[in-house]
């Protein structure tokens, strides 16, 4: 298995109008110094024809800047045209393919593949019953504490997978058949109007008393706050962790994959690329409560582990 740690880009979660959908990519190209990019829609299938013409383009760009593609499949598979669309990727075969629902993970038995964070993995018995279907790599969810990661991470390297853990962005926490953010606006799911499309890093929620809570995207309801566990990156290596994701939004990214890429490399102290990452994200605090079994939308720093 390959020691060094590599850096990964998780799919675009939200719904961006395709010219900047490119553009960004075509950025992440260029200038991020990423290792790995995981590409599709995952989230609501009505946007995906959005961006079919413009797959093709973004991923020779990227292979082309010496980074590996990863197709996404979606989260959620309910319709008839959704299940033909998944058979549709995993018959494709000419990329990897990273499974984000039960149904891949059947359709890709005895293929190699990778395990989105989407599913859930919370013990060491299900990381052998997908290794026995062909699972190399595994996305272990976010709201996991250290200890953990730790388990589940050392039974992944006994079994030759990788673990893979998201260290920025906003956190995924659930998928449901109903648009919240349709109904925000008065609308019907199916005649949403994309009205998604208006919040590029998804739609704040705040509760009774006008306090940030959470944020809606389509179909996703996600963290408020932006996971950040720049400084966590040390304590991840040491627990065998050898895959680290970033999760995309309309930040510099660059700026974000650089400043990761130096942390891991040890160029850069995770600390001081927190407090960086403390100004550049302007619309929500950064958290890292569940790393620490602590509230998710906690930030717990140096001086709260030790005094813990």
């Amino acid at each position: 298995m390959e020691n060094r740690s590599l850096l990964t880009l998780g799919p675009v979660l939200f719904n961006w109008p395709v010219d900047q959908w490119r553009d960004f990519y075509a950025r992440m190209a260029d200038e991020a110094p990423l290792d790995v990019v995981y590409l599709g829609e995952v989230v609501c299938s009505k946007r995906a024809p959005f961006f079919e013409d413009a797959i093709p383009d973004v991923i020779e760009r990227l292979t082309s800047a010496g980074k590996t593609v990863v197709l996404s499949s979606p989260i959620l598979v309910t319709t008839d045209r959704e299940r033909k669309a998944v058979r549709d990727l995993v018959e494709a075969g000419e990329l990897g393919i990273e499974a984000n629902d039960l149904g891949a993970v059947a359709q890709l038995a005895g293929r190699p593949h990778a395990v989105g964070p989407f599913v859930n993995v919370y013990n060491e018995a299900t990381l052998g019953w997908l290794a026995a279907r062909g699972a190399t790599t595994v996305s272990l969810g976010a709201e996991l504490p250290a200890d953990s990661v730790g388990l589940l991470t050392k039974e992944a390297t006994r079994l030759g997978m990788q673990t893979e853990v998201q260290v920025f962005g906003r956190v995924p926490l659930a998928i449901s058949a109903r648009c919240y953010h349709a109904r925000v606006h008065g609308l019907h799911k199916d005649g949403c109007q994309f009205v998604c499309g208006q919040d590029h890093d998804g739609l704040g929620v705040e509760t009774l008393d006008d306090q940030p809570f959470l944020a809606v995207n389509g179909l996703q309801t996600m963290s408020h706050t932006y996971l950040c566990l720049a400084a966590e990156i040390s304590q991840l290596q040491r627990l065998g962790v050898s895959r680290f994701r970033l999760s995309p939004h309309t930040v510099d990214m660059v700026r974000v994959a650089r400043g990761f890429r130096a942390v891991l490399d040890g160029a850069l102290d995770g600390a001081d690329l927190a407090a960086e990452l403390t100004g550049l994200v302007t619309d929500a605090p950064l958290a890292n409560g569940f790393f620490h079994d602590q509230p998710g939308a906690a930030y717990i720093g140096a001086h709260e582990r030790m005094s813990a």
